[in-house]
C-alpha cells in the first residue's frame, strides 16, 4: 500500500493515565476482594498506564486513519476513511470529572463487541473534539473528491470530436442497412 501524507497525528494526555488508575480502583473496591490490592495497583498502576500510553497513537493520512495500541499485544488497525461511518464521543462521570472524551471509530462492517459496535476506542486525544472534526471534514473531501471522479466524463476533451464521426458512421450504416 502506499504511504499518504501525514495530516495530522493525535497527542494523548496522562490525564487518560489517571482515569485509568481510577478506574481499575472502582473496580477492585466494587469486587471488595480486590481492597487488598489497592496499595499495590496504586504502586505499580502509574508505571504500567504510563506505559500503554506511550504504545497509543492515532494517525490521520489524506486517506485513512491508523491506529496503533497496545504493550504486550499489539495492535495497528488502518482504517480508509470512506469506511468510517461515524466517530463517536463518550464521557463516564470520571471522564467528565478529567474533562475526557473516549473517540470510537465506527465502520460499517464494525460488529457488536466489547467496544460497543466501535472498530477502535481511543481515551485521553487532547482536543478530541477537534481532531475528531478533523478526521470527518478529510473523510468528506475524500468521498466528495471521488463522487466528482465517479461523475466526470470519462472522454478526454479532444476526443469528443472523434466519438461524433463514429456516431455519424453509424447512423449512416444503419440507414444503409434499413434501405437494403
Amino acid at each position: 500500500m502506499a504511504e499518504h501524507r501525514i495530516l495530522a497525528e493525535a497527542e494523548f494526555t496522562k490525564k487518560a493515565c489517571t482515569y485509568w488508575l481510577l478506574s481499575g480502583a472502582v473496580g477492585l473496591t466494587i469486587i471488595v476482594v480486590g481492597i487488598p490490592l489497592l496499595p499495590f495497583w496504586f504502586l505499580f498502576g502509574m508505571m504500567i498506564t504510563g506505559k500503554y500510553l506511550e504504545h497509543m497513537s492515532c494517525t490521520l493520512t489524506e486517506k485513512t486513519l491508523i491506529v496503533r495500541k497496545g504493550m504486550f499485544n499489539r495492535i495497528e488497525k488502518t482504517i480508509p476513511l470512506e469506511k468510517i461511518t461515524d466517530l463517536g464521543l463518550k464521557q463516564g462521570p470520571i471522564m467528565r470529572a478529567m474533562e475526557l472524551h473516549a473517540l470510537s471509530v465506527e465502520t460499517a462492517g464494525s460488529s457488536g463487541g466489547t467496544t460497543g459496535g466501535a472498530l477502535v476506542s481511543l481515551i485521553g486525544i487532547k482536543d478530541t473534539i477537534g481532531f475528531r472534526n478533523q478526521v470527518l471534514a478529510q473523510r468528506d473531501l475524500l468521498i466528495s473528491g471521488e463522487a466528482k471522479k465517479a461523475t466526470a466524463s470519462p472522454v478526454a476533451a479532444g476526443d469528443h470530436e472523434v466519438l461524433s464521426d463514429i456516431r455519424d458512421t453509424l447512423r449512416r450504416i444503419e440507414d444503409a442497412i434499413k434501405a437494403s
